[in-house]
């Protein structure tokens, strides 16, 4: 990755920090360290001052850090990461430094305060998240990628969908398709058919599929730590009228949050769209769970979209839509897209077909 991206996230971060009176960061949470520093190891943290960032870790990833790391100081050291940088002297003429109050245990503030108690501490909130929220060229390429490998292993599986064939088959021929053409799977796969589907989070049993299931399969394919995220729900044997009826609203729905996302639009309002849609054709009490996520790093980043959220869209945020109903005893669908968001609308990444898919 261009060496310049980390210095303009660097950057980013220095404008945020400075408007909220701070003097610098202390960054513990491994996504935040990754996104800021490049490197991809189990133990890192990273110390932002106003002229100054560091990378703290041990001597195990001596040399990945070396050639992952080449915007910062590296201290690679025994011991906690803070006795290393009071050992080293890091923390000098600073008042003001926050750290990441969401991923900080309260061991870990005592170990802060207690070594640097001249030191003001102030915890944030979603600083680093947010500011991951809007993506940059490099991360943009990156889960269009993932996209496009989605697809394509998707629609390799199709075939495999038949009566007698369990949803763990699918599910493991997915995983086994994702590591040979990515980083791997984004998250473990759902395959639920028949009454599974009515589990949003179904995990892939030895059920086999039969005629008159719905297939809930929602997975998808990793690029460069970058998630994609895709849901289809394919059907197998002749549909009935019922089959057309809940697959047509949950398409409908799903087709008008893509058509409502843009800049400036609440993560409230495009929850409120998708639900309404279902609600008003009969079946809102079937819809629980929210509109969409953020996607990045992790499967579910910033910003959300459901009733709770006080969140707006910006551009450059990567979003899923993904709408559904789930009736219990019988089975659910999912409808589930990758969007950009722009100034004036969205760019859907899936290329997969929305349309009814009958396999028979």
């Amino acid at each position: 990755m261009s060496h310049d991206i980390f210095l303009s996230r660097l950057d980013n971060l220095r404008q945020t920090l400075a408007h909220k009176g701070l003097d610098g960061i202390f960054i513990t949470n491994l996504t935040s360290v990754r996104y800021i520093s490049g490197f991809t190891g189990s133990a890192g943290s990273c110390l932002i001052t106003e002229d100054k960032s560091y990378f703290i870790s041990d001597g195990r990833y001596d040399v990945q850090s070396e050639k992952q790391v080449n915007n910062m100081i590296r201290y690679i050291d025994f011991g906690n990461h803070i006795s290393i940088i009071e050992k080293n002297k890091l923390i000098k003429n600073v008042q003001n430094l926050a750290f990441e109050g969401d991923h900080t245990s309260f061991t870990q503030y005592k170990a802060i305060t207690d070594s640097f108690p001249n030191v003001e501490w102030k915890s944030t909130s979603m600083l680093m998240e947010n500011l991951q929220a809007v993506k940059d060229k490099f991360e943009l390429s990156a889960i269009r990628t993932a996209v496009e490998i989605t697809d394509v292993i998707y629609e390799e599986i199709l075939p495999m969908l038949k009566p007698g064939i369990t949803e763990k088959e699918v599910a493991n021929q997915l995983v086994l398709r994702y590591r040979q053409e990515s980083d791997g799977e984004a998250y473990n796969p759902i395959v639920a058919g028949g009454e599974n589907g009515a589990l949003p989070h179904a995990v892939p049993s030895d059920r086999p599929f039969k005629d008159g299931d719905f297939i809930v399969i929602d997975a998808a394919a990793k690029y460069q730590g970058y998630h994609a995220d895709m849901t289809r729900t394919p059907l197998i044997g002749k549909p009935s009228d019922r089959h057309y009826e809940i697959y047509q609203i949950v398409k409908g729905s799903q087709q008008a949050g893509c058509d409502a996302a843009k800049a400036g639009v609440s993560c409230k309002e495009m929850d409120t769209i998708t639900r309404d849609y279902i609600t008003q054709r009969g079946y809102g009490e079937f819809y629980n769970h929210g509109t969409g996520h953020g996607l990045g790093l992790e499967i579910h980043t910033e910003p959300r979209m459901s009733q709770l959220s006080t969140q707006t869209l910006n551009i450059n945020n990567v979003v899923t839509i993904e709408p559904g109903i789930y009736l219990p005893g019988w089975g659910g669908v999912r409808i589930e897209d990758d969007i950009i968001i722009k100034k004036d609308g969205c760019e859907i990444l899936n290329k997969t077909s929305k349309e009814l898919v009958v396999l028979n």
